[in-house]
């Protein structure tokens, strides 16, 4: 689904991601790792073509360098760290907005753009929310409204940046838990950046940890989620335990 090679990106002066390789199979969630400032969230970026890198990056055979925007979206779908919430926006509206690359120029969204709207608002379980504004929302309804509108975009790659910042931990699960359920109903590839390792060890099929802007670590989240690991590019004091689902992160003072 992915295969990205030698990624470089430089903002401004700061070379912030420098020769980055990642594949990811179809299907596969692959959540992305590492300390503030690493290069996460400009990886997911250059994935989905926003920013300008150099090297090399294919979604399945195609570089997203010739991909049109309009074709790109159709392809890839993200949901961004701090979405832009339109004012007096609905749900409802919000979420049709992800019909946009199927919408012709200066048309108007059909038949078939609002049912697959009202899908995504039904399979998220939004429709009591759906002509609310989305500012009224809390923030797992807004996360749940924000994954609706990437969805509605039918799109098989799905990045998502940090998608359980400021939730509760019973919001992050019920987060979580939606896009594995949905990446398996629906045969979704999703690549993902996290900050609770327990967490997104729970989750990923493999791990990529960044640091400094390049891959220090790759594989399993076992082989990823070492204290030795750990220790040196976090710099945190951690132990590290066997869970049912996956590695825990245990800090200790």
């Amino acid at each position: 689904m992915i295969a990205a090679r030698g990624l470089r990106v430089r903002l401004g002066a700061a070379i912030v991601l420098d020769g980055v390789d990642l594949d990811v199979a179809p299907g596969e969630w692959v959540t992305v790792i590492g300390p503030n400032g690493a290069g996460k969230s400009t990886l997911l970026r250059a994935l989905s073509g926003l920013v300008s890198f150099s090297g090399t990056v294919h979604i399945g055979e195609t570089p997203i360098a010739a991909l049109r925007p309009r074709e790109r979206a159709r392809r890839v779908a993200t949901v961004a760290q701090a979405p832009t919430v339109p004012p007096g926006m609905t749900v409802r509206e919000y979420v049709l907005l992800g019909r946009t690359p199927y919408v012709p120029p200066l048309g108007r969204e059909s038949a078939a753009d609002h049912a697959a709207a009202a899908q995504e608002i039904a399979a998220l379980d939004l429709v009591a929310l759906a002509d609310r504004t989305l500012t009224t929302l809390s923030g797992g309804e807004r996360q749940r409204a924000f994954l609706a509108r990437a969805l509605a975009q039918r799109a098989p790659l799905l990045l998502l940046d940090e998608p359980t910042s400021a939730l509760d931990i019973g919001h992050q699960q019920d987060v979580l838990d939606l896009v594995d359920r949905l990446r398996r109903d629906r045969g979704l590839t999703v690549v993902a950046t996290m900050h609770d390792l327990s967490i997104a060890g729970g989750y990923a099929d493999r791990m990529v940890l960044l640091a400094a802007g390049r891959v220090a670590a790759a594989g399993a989240p076992a082989e990823v989620l070492t204290e030795e690991l750990l220790a040196t590019h976090y710099r945190a004091r951690v132990r590290v335990l066997p869970g049912e689902h996956g590695p825990l992160v245990v800090p200790v003072r």
